[in-house]
C-alpha cells in the first residue's frame, strides 16, 4: 500500500495547511500567515551545477502574496531560497539559525525582522523550537554541511547553501498542535513527547536514519501523518508535483502505520489544502 492524497474536509478545523512542494507549507489562520520552508522557485538541475540560484519572484507574489513570520528548519537551497525575497515584499518575521539570518542580511532584509529560533507568538500562532537533525543520506554525511558564514556575493549556487544548524517546530494554533520536521532525522531527547494533531514529516532520505519512523512516531504521538519532501523539487511548480521513487513511500508509510496504529497518513497534491 501507499499513502493517498488527503480530501479536503471543510469542517475539519480552522487552520489552513497548504503544501508549496519540497519541506514548505503555509498555514493560514484567519487574515495571519505562517510561512515554513518555503521553496517554490524552480531550480533545474543544470542550473544547481553551473549557475547562482535566483528567486522567481512574480512567482512568489502570485502564490505567497503575505505572510506575517517564516520559519526556516535549515538553510538549504531548497528550503531556504526563496526566503529573502519573500522577507523583503512581506517584511515577515523570519526565525531560524545564524546561517539563515546571514543569507538575510545579504539581500538586503533588516536585521530587526531577523529572530532566533525561541518560543514566540505570531498572531494566532505560538511557535515553540526543538534542536534537530538533518539525515545523514550522502555516503553517510549530510549534504553540504556547515554554516552560512559569508555570503556577500549574491545571488548563489547551490552548494553555497550550507545546511546550518537544524530545528523542528511546535505550532500551537486554535487549540491544534502540528510539528514540523523538515528532514528525516531528530533528536529524541528534548522533543516534546506530547501527542501531535498534524505531524508534517519530511521523508526525503529516511532511509539512512535508523528507526526513523517509529522514532518520530514515538516521539510525537501524532493523529495525522502529511509526508513531504517525496517530490522532485527541481521541477517547475506548474509541472505539479511528481514521486521520486527513492523515497519508498510505500515501504514508510507500512512503516509509519505499524508505529501509529490509528494515524491518517497521507500526501497532498502541489499547492493542495487541508483544514485542521
Amino acid at each position: 500500500m501507499k499513502p493517498r492524497d488527503f480530501a479536503l474536509d471543510p469542517g475539519a478545523g480552522e487552520t489552513r495547511v497548504r503544501w508549496l512542494g519540497t519541506a514548505g507549507f503555509a498555514l493560514e489562520h484567519g487574515a495571519h500567515t505562517l510561512l515554513i520552508d518555503p521553496y517554490l522557485t524552480p531550480a533545474p538541475l543544470w542550473r544547481c551545477l553551473s549557475a547562482p540560484l535566483i528567486p522567481d519572484e512574480s512567482l512568489l507574489a502570485r502564490h505567497l502574496p503575505r505572510a506575517d513570520a517564516i520559519i526556516l528548519g535549515h538553510t538549504h537551497f531548497d528550503h531556504a531560497l526563496d526566503t529573502p525575497a519573500l522577507a523583503r515584499r512581506t517584511g515577515a518575521l523570519v526565525f531560524g539559525s545564524p546561517s539563515a539570518h546571514a543569507l538575510c542580511r545579504a539581500q538586503g532584509v533588516p536585521q530587526v525582522q531577523l529572530r532566533e529560533p525561541r518560543e514566540a507568538e505570531v498572531g494566532p500562532f505560538r511557535l515553540r523550537f526543538f534542536p534537530s537533525a538533518h539525515s545523514r543520506f550522502l555516503f553517510g554525511r549530510v549534504p553540504f554541511a556547515g554554516e552560512i558564514a559569508d555570503c556577500d556575493q549574491v545571488p548563489m549556487r547551490a552548494h553555497q547553501y550550507r545546511c546550518g544548524a537544524v530545528f523542528g517546530v511546535e505550532i500551537e494554533v486554535a487549540g491544534k498542535r502540528i510539528f514540523h520536521l523538515g528532514s528525516a532525522e531528530l533528536l529524541d531527547s528534548g522533543l516534546p513527547r506530547r501527542e501531535t494533531d498534524l505531524l508534517l514529516l519530511c521523508v526525503a532520505g529516511w532511509q539512512s536514519s535508523a528507526g526513523f519512523p517509529e522514532r518520530a512516531a514515538q516521539a510525537l504521538t501524532p493523529r495525522t501523518v502529511l509526508l513531504s519532501h517525496w517530490d522532485d523539487f527541481l521541477r517547475p511548480v506548474e509541472s505539479g508535483a511528481r514521486m521520486l521513487p527513492a523515497m519508498q513511500l510505500p515501504r514508510l508509510f507500512e512503516r509509519l502505520s505499524a508505529a501509529t496504529r490509528e494515524a491518517r497518513i497521507g500526501t497532498l497534491p502541489l499547492l493542495g489544502d487541508l483544514l485542521v
